[in-house]
């Protein structure tokens, strides 16, 4: 009598490739990031001079503040589309308060500059704590709710500055934080690291980080497991306003003016930037390191493209298509990933 083995023990196991499972583990950024400086840097030799390269980290430096604020909302599963109209708002109304206070004051502008950082502090509270209540107590979609708040923060930034920019803010303001540095380190760059390494050490080392991973791969399981989804929720949109409004406040003294459509482009580079760095659309996936590394990519790339003379709107062209790109390379890495996990499984 011939005995046969069981169905299941006569297929294939699964065949380990070594290209998915380093696409799986690092993603299409790095390879992408380095072929994209060899071109650049053959095409025109300044863009790797240090000149350049000091240029670039300080047009970065808001970028990444708000790419970092995003990344935490698409943790969550959610996204923020009023981040542009967060920093227009910070800028004009920061500005406008700075110049009120700086007007009576002869010389020493400190206090003008802490009322300026505090103010932004303030509407970035504002505009979280709408996008969050909206979010995780009245149950609307992000999309909707950050949507609606654009347009809202958008016409009352336009209803305060008229249209017209502000100027005369404190000199010490513009020329020291907007374009001082210290050792040759761009002052904006050290007022940003603080702020990245203390979100990385929040997202590695504390519970809330770990309750916003639970919350973007199933909310109700982490309800189920005793995260508080909703306070959850509503700290994350407040943490991305205010390190946004934080964004717009230094991007306001490097533009030395209060802006009404300051930070036009944020919302899709801060989406992209963080997408390609590796977060997830449907949540749960995201970290600093990757954001990091996805806004270096996206403003090397508008600088090369500068280095190159391509106008704005060939720009556009190009980020719009880094975005469809980032997309389809998270869903191939999804899928990448789940192979990987399916072929260690059955090595067990």
């Amino acid at each position: 009598m011939t005995v046969t083995a069981p169905e299941s023990d006569l297929k294939p196991a699964p065949t380990r490739h070594p290209f998915s499972k380093a696409f799986a583990l690092i993603g299409p950024l790095p390879p992408l990031l380095l072929l994209m400086i060899i071109v650049f840097a053959i095409a025109n030799p300044v863009f790797l001079s240090s000149a350049n390269l000091i240029t670039l980290a300080t047009q970065s430096v808001f970028l990444l503040l708000v790419a970092l604020g995003q990344m935490l909302v698409l943790v969550t599963g959610g996204f923020d589309l009023s981040v542009g109209a967060n920093v227009a708002l910070t800028s004009i109304v920061s500005a406008s308060v700075m110049v009120a206070v700086y007007g009576d004051i002869d010389e020493y502008s400190g206090d003008a500059m802490w009322a300026g950082f505090f103010t932004a502090i303030v509407v970035g509270l504002v505009v979280g704590l709408v996008n969050g209540a909206g979010v995780a107590f009245l149950k609307v979609n992000a999309f909707i709710v950050t949507l609606a708040s654009t347009s809202v923060f958008t016409g009352i930034t336009l209803v305060i500055s008229a249209g017209s920019e502000i100027n005369g803010l404190p000199r010490a303001f513009t020329h020291e934080i907007g374009s001082g540095d210290v050792a040759g380190v761009p002052i904006l760059v050290l007022l940003t690291l603080p702020v990245v390494l203390v979100l990385f050490v929040v997202l590695r080392w504390t519970r809330y980080g770990r309750h916003l991973y639970a919350i973007g791969g199933n909310p109700t399981a982490a309800k189920v497991a005793g995260v508080r989804v909703k306070l959850n929720l509503l700290a994350t949109y407040v943490i991305c306003g205010v390190v946004t409004s934080y964004a717009g406040w230094l991007l306001t003294a490097r533009v030395a003016s209060g802006q009404p459509m300051l930070g036009g482009t944020f919302a899709l580079e801060s989406i992209t930037a963080a997408i390609i760095g590796g977060a997830a659309l449907a949540g749960g996936r995201g970290g600093v390191g990757g954001t990091l590394l996805g806004v270096i990519f996206i403003m090397a790339l508008t600088n090369g493209m500068n280095l190159m003379r391509l106008d704005s709107n060939q720009q556009s062209i190009a980020v719009g298509i880094v975005l469809v790109f980032a997309v389809v390379a998270d869903r191939l890495r999804a899928r990448a990933r789940s192979k990987a996990a399916e072929t260690k499984g059955a090595d067990k």
